[in-house]
């Protein structure tokens, strides 16, 4: 495969997974530019929505970091020894009710309030809130899921550490 991988379709468009699959075309380095083009356009986004928006996408940086550092394009498969609800989340690639509503939040919150900030939802004040509830809630399930991911890492980074000696 070597350096053809970025010659193929979907990593030159940006459209990502499901072109990848009906092509044929699904790589490690794919795997990985999908996760950076959503972390960038998220944290564009975030950047302009807050002042504050650094730290929601430094946030995400670091979990990317902690979950392809260590399973690389098999991520979305390592998460067969975690807590219930994390398993939930993940089960099936996040193709399920609950994995589709922490995508959504993940990836649709900061568009939604992108939209709403700038007036380009054409929808009732009342819906426009009950949306950014509903993508908020589906982002702080993201959020947990991300703090395992990190507390993870941390116990594996720490796991084989020496103990200190006493002077």
């Amino acid at each position: 495969m070597g350096l053809r991988v970025l010659l193929y379709w979907p990593n030159i468009t940006g459209v990502d997974g499901w072109l990848a699959r009906r092509l044929g075309q699904s790589s490690r380095f794919g795997a990985w530019l999908d996760v950076v083009v959503d972390n960038l356009g998220r944290g564009m986004l975030w950047s302009l929505l807050s002042e504050w928006g650094w730290l929601v996408s430094a946030w995400e940086w670091c979990v990317f970091v902690c979950n392809h550092s260590t399973s690389g394009d098999q991520w979305k498969d390592s998460f067969t020894s975690s807590p219930r609800l994390i398993r939930a989340v993940m089960a099936n690639g996040f193709r399920t009710p609950l994995g589709t509503w922490v995508v959504s939040g993940l990836h649709c919150l900061p568009l939604w309030l992108y939209g709403c900030r700038w007036g380009l939802l054409c929808l009732p004040p009342w819906i426009q809130a009950g949306g950014a509830l509903l993508l908020a809630a589906g982002r702080l399930l993201a959020l947990s899921v991300e703090v395992w991911c990190i507390w993870r890492h941390i116990e594996r980074l720490t796991s084989n550490e020496p103990d200190e000696k006493k002077s």
